[in-house]
């Protein structure tokens, strides 16, 4: 039997500031701050082991993807949020809505080795990558943490990459 992933939930995605940050981050200058935020939301991440984040408590789960960087070899973490399956994690590569994929869905198609830190724990992770009927499921379960998900898709015309990641 595979152990759960554990939960981390800072906060409730229902309290007013919650509603009023998942209006604002669907806008495009809400994804701006937020996009300028990355750093330092990284930096808070890291030092306590994904357990709080900048964004404050809005009842969103966050985790630090890091990947292998498919160039340089080198590691690279992100900040995400995530949909929390049991054993299974599932992040998208929004991009906000930008044009292009992130980095971090090229590196995981290249090496589908990676770690997440969660929770105050860091587990080996394989990525998987989701399609189709599964992946609009998936979608459909990040709209409900944020509506912010669906005016992200809207602004783009590339399919949004969604990985399942598991205990390696």
């Amino acid at each position: 039997m595979t152990t759960p992933f554990p939960q981390r939930q800072w906060g409730s995605p229902k309290s007013p500031p919650a509603r009023v940050a998942n209006r604002f981050a669907g806008t495009k200058i809400g994804s701006r701050v937020i996009r300028a935020l990355t750093p330092l939301d990284r930096w808070v991440l890291e030092r306590t082991d994904a357990r709080y984040t900048v964004l404050g408590p809005i009842g969103a789960p966050v985790i630090l993807l890091t990947t292998t960087g498919r160039r340089s070899g080198q590691s690279r973490t992100q900040p995400l949020l995530c949909v929390h399956d049991g054993t299974t994690v599932y992040v998208i590569g929004s991009n906000f809505g930008g044009t292009h994929h992130p980095s971090w869905t090229a590196n995981l198609l290249a090496d589908p080795n990676a770690t997440v830190s969660i929770a105050g724990e860091r587990i080996p992770v394989t990525a998987t990558r989701v399609e189709g009927t599964a992946a609009e499921s998936v979608f459909e379960r990040f709209v409900e943490i944020t509506g912010a998900y669906a005016a992200y898709r809207d602004r783009t015309d590339r399919e949004l990459r969604i990985f399942a990641l598991t205990r390696a």
